[in-house]
């Protein structure tokens, strides 16, 4: 059997080891919540808290251990102990503070900053004490006291390189520096003085080092996570502008079709002929068509066919009475990126003359190479148009239709210009370079 003390300690240990494991995954659950962003920044931030620590162990402790022997050298050697440690504790908040200054996410931490001047003189003070109660005369102790005064200067220096420009801290420096050493001129102690000049000239290279450029790190380190959400917010919008410039050059043309061949069938219902059940068929047929161009808009995959819109082209404006020539698509062999552009043009070009089939009597579509300037030529031109349409294509929005047409020409180098022709008529134009045209 097991006594009871030692079951009680045994189970007291169980829910110590339980306790702890349960601290570790709540701080590794907190630590995997953050963005990489977030760890990279988290990382810097307590690298940076950590740096004051070391000039205290590696500085000023080392103080402690050859104090002199003498109770007031002892006294001084714990106050600048401890004036350091207090420092250590009080820089996280303070660089903290001071990097989120450096970023421009916070105001400049003055009272922190007020605190830590106050520590850091009050530490040097009890260093310089220390020296006058030892004297001069032990070098390996006047050597580990200089490399205290400077490692005591170190924290304020970090974070005041932070909050302030790199022109006024170093100007600041050389300030210290050359008050110095106008000091040593004055009062003839050079040795010392200089002693201290080197050290102060060490510790704010050092801090300035350290600090600044992990204030820079960051602040890179945040534009670019700023850039990237950027372009992902932009390429979405891109996407969804694709979406719609799609959705309005397969519906348009379609809808006006519809439109057409419903008209069309109403009037031949009235006269009781038969030829409108055969236009109802055919607005059935382009309704099915809509909905699978639809789908393919939506998954993405849809390419418009430059000799299937040719063809349709031809075939639904001799319906609407329009005599639709095509001259020159025979002879061009084209691209797919480029066929695809230009019966995306035939298709809005298209709707257009529907929208005025009723003024409309001749349209031609002519695709031919213009050799002197080395370009792709597509013209598309119509009669019956007394004042010019509007350049929205058949969008609700002025120029949506127009503007699409343009962002597809584009990336191809391409150009659209539309507007009144001689004698009434109107044309639509587009020119590629012979290099898209060639693939």
């Amino acid at each position: 059997m097991v006594p009871v003390g030692a079951a009680a300690l045994a189970t007291q240990g169980y829910r110590h080891d339980g306790g702890e494991q349960r601290m570790i995954g709540r701080l590794r659950a907190a630590w995997q919540r953050r963005s990489q962003v977030g760890m990279v920044d988290a990382y810097f931030r307590w690298t940076l808290y950590v740096l004051p620590w070391l000039p205290v162990f590696g500085g000023v402790a080392p103080v402690m251990s050859n104090p002199g022997g003498r109770p007031l050298a002892v006294a001084l050697a714990t106050v600048a102990v401890v004036l350091n440690v207090v420092q250590g504790v009080l820089a996280v908040p303070l660089l903290n503070r001071a990097l989120d200054r450096y970023l421009k996410l916070g105001a400049t931490p003055r009272g922190l900053l007020v605190v830590s001047g106050v520590l850091t003189l009050a530490a040097e003070i009890a260093l310089f004490a220390l020296v006058a109660v030892k004297g001069t005369a032990d070098k390996e102790s006047l050597g580990t006291l200089a490399l205290a005064i400077a490692a005591t200067l170190t924290p304020f220096f970090m974070a005041h390189s932070l909050v302030v420009s790199k022109r006024s801290f170093l100007g600041t420096l050389a300030g210290t520096v050359a008050g110095l050493l106008l000091l040593a001129l004055l009062t003839g102690f050079w040795l010392g003085l200089l002693v201290l000049a080197t050290m102060v000239v060490f510790a704010g290279v050092w801090s300035f080092g350290i600090a600044r450029p992990t204030g820079w790190l960051l602040g890179v380190i945040r534009k670019l996570d700023a850039a990237r959400s950027t372009e992902t917010r932009l390429a979405v919008a891109e996407e969804r502008l694709r979406f719609g410039r799609d959705l309005h050059d397969v519906m348009g043309r379609n809808l006006a079709v519809i439109a057409l061949k419903s008209e069309l069938a109403v009037q031949l219902a009235r006269r009781e002929r038969p030829e409108a059940a055969e236009q109802m068929v055919e607005v059935q047929r382009i309704a099915q068509e809509s909905q699978r161009e639809v789908r393919e808009v939506v998954r993405g995959y849809r390419r418009a066919d430059l000799q299937a819109e040719l063809a349709g082209a031809r075939s639904i404006l001799r319906a609407a009475g329009v005599d639709c020539r095509i001259e020159g698509e025979e002879e061009t062999q084209l691209p797919p990126e480029v066929e695809s552009a230009l019966g995306w043009v035939v298709r809005e070009g298209t709707t257009n003359v529907l929208r005025h089939a009723a003024e409309v009597r001749r349209c031609a579509v002519r695709t031919r190479i213009d050799a002197h300037r080395s370009v792709l030529v597509m013209t598309m031109e119509n009669d019956g148009v007394t004042h010019p349409p509007p350049a929205a294509g058949t969008g609700s929005l002025p120029g949506s239709g127009l503007k699409g047409l343009r962002e597809r020409l584009h990336p191809l180098g391409g150009t659209l210009t539309s507007g009144p022709a001689l004698n009434g008529s109107y044309r639509l134009t587009v020119e590629l370079p012979m290099g898209a045209a060639a693939g």
